[in-house]
C-alpha cells in the first residue's frame, strides 16, 4: 500500500492488508448489489399506469349489489340527472371501457360520482365499481359494475330492481359466474320519481340509459332483465323479445332454444302473438338505431327468484341458459 493510501487507511480505520484493488472490488460488488435489488423490485402494474385503482377492498360481491338495489324498496323521491351530468357519467363509462380509468375518474368526480376497484371474495375477480361518491339523490342514479381483468363482452341490465324482484340478484350471479361482462343496475324503485321519471327502461334521461347507450357505441350486447305476474294469458316461464326491432336475431333464437331445451315454456315474440314484448323500450330503441344486439327478457316468478316456491329449479334453469348466451358473447362476436 503506498503512502498515501497508509495514510488515508489509517484516517478510515482500514486494515494495512487492504489494498486499493480490493476497496476498488468492494465499490463493484456494492454497485452490482444496488442494480439488483432495483431489478427485482415488483413492476408497476399496468392498471396503475392506467390510472386504475389498486385491488383495495375485498368484497361479498353478490351481497353489494343486492344489498345497494335492495335500497329502492325505501321508495325515496329520485330526480334525474342534468344533461350535463349525465353526459360527464357516459364519458367517464367510455373512457373506462377502453381503458382509460384516469380520465374516467376525472368525469365521474364533476358528477359526484366514484371509480372504485373490488376484489370479489368468492372468485378472486376484479371488478370496478363505478357508483355515487355518498349517500343522497345521486345514488339513486344506478350503479355500473365492470369486470376489471378482461375485455367487456357483454353487458346484463337490471332497470327494475325490487319491482321485478328477483332480477337484481339474478343479474348479479350472471356477472359473477361469467367473465367479460359488466352489470347495469337502476338504484330507484320504478314508481319512485315524479310520474315514470324512475322508469329507466322507458326514459332516455337516466344514467342508467346514458350507460347503456355508451356500451352500444361500442357494439357490446346486452340481455335485459324484467319480471312479470302469472296470468291466464301469461302462462309462461319466459317472454323473450329483441325490443324495438321486433325480429329474430341469432342471440334471440340461440337463447329461446336453450331454455325450451331445459324444459322452460318460451314465448318468442318474433314468431308468436306474446304479451310484454317491450316494444317501447328505449334501450331496444338505441340498439335498434345503432345496429346492435339487444335482448329483452321477461321472467316469471319462479324463473328470477332463487327458493321461490314451486318453481322446481326453473331460476337454476333460467339462469343457465342466460349464462350460455353471455358465454357465446364472451368467446365469439354476437349475431
Amino acid at each position: 500500500m503506498s503512502r498515501p493510501d497508509l495514510r488515508m487507511a489509517k484516517l478510515a480505520g482500514i486494515p494495512r492488508g487492504i489494498t486499493r484493488a480490493l476497496l476498488f472490488l468492494c465499490f463493484l460488488c456494492l454497485a452490482a448489489s444496488l442494480v439488483i435489488l432495483v431489478a427485482c423490485r415488483p413492476e408497476k402494474r399496468e392498471d396503475d399506469e392506467k390510472g386504475r385503482s389498486a385491488p383495495r377492498e375485498l368484497v361479498d360481491l353478490d351481497s353489494r349489489i343486492v344489498d345497494y338495489a335492495r335500497k329502492a324498496t325505501d321508495r325515496k323521491p329520485y330526480t334525474p340527472p342534468s344533461d350535463e351530468e349525465r353526459k360527464q357519467i357516459a364519458q367517464g363509462v367510455g373512457h373506462l371501457l377502453d381503458g382509460d380509468a384516469a380520465r374516467a375518474e376525472e368525469l365521474f368526480a364533476t358528477a359526484g360520482f366514484h371509480l372504485s376497484r373490488l376484489t370479489d371474495a368468492a372468485s378472486g375477480r376484479r371488478y370496478d365499481e363505478v357508483a355515487a361518491r355518498k349517500p343522497g339523490p345521486r345514488e339513486r342514479w344506478g350503479r355500473l359494475y365492470v369486470n376489471a381483468d378482461a375485455e367487456v363482452r357483454w353487458s346484463v341490465q337490471v332497470p327494475h330492481p325490487v319491482s321485478d324482484s328477483g332480477t337484481e340478484h339474478l343479474g348479479a350471479r350472471l356477472l359473477e359466474e361469467t367473465p367479460r361482462g359488466a352489470l347495469v343496475l337502476a338504484g330507484a324503485h320504478r314508481t319512485a320519481g315524479r310520474g315514470d321519471a324512475a322508469d329507466v327502461a322507458h326514459r332516455t334521461d337516466s344514467v342508467f340509459h346514458a350507460v347503456v347507450a355508451e356500451m352500444h357505441k361500442r357494439a357490446i350486447p346486452g340481455v335485459q332483465l324484467h319480471g312479470f305476474a302469472k296470468g291466464r294469458d301469461r302462462p309462461y316461464d319466459a317472454i323473450l323479445s329483441t325490443g324495438a326491432a321486433r325480429s329474430a336475431t341469432g342471440s334471440a333464437t340461440r337463447l329461446a332454444d336453450s331454455m325450451k331445451d331445459r324444459d322452460l315454456r318460451v314465448c318468442r315474440s318474433w314468431s308468436d302473438r306474446c304479451p310484454l314484448e317491450g316494444t317501447t323500450n328505449v334501450q331496444g330503441e338505441d340498439a335498434k338505431r345503432r345496429s346492435g344486439t339487444f335482448v329483452h327478457a321477461e321472467l316469471s316468478p319462479s324463473a328470477r327468484n332463487e327458493g321461490n316456491e314451486g318453481s322446481e329449479g326453473k331460476q337454476t334453469q333460467a339462469r343457465s341458459a342466460l349464462r350460455e348466451l353471455l358465454v357465446g358473447w364472451s368467446e365469439n362476436a354476437p349475431r
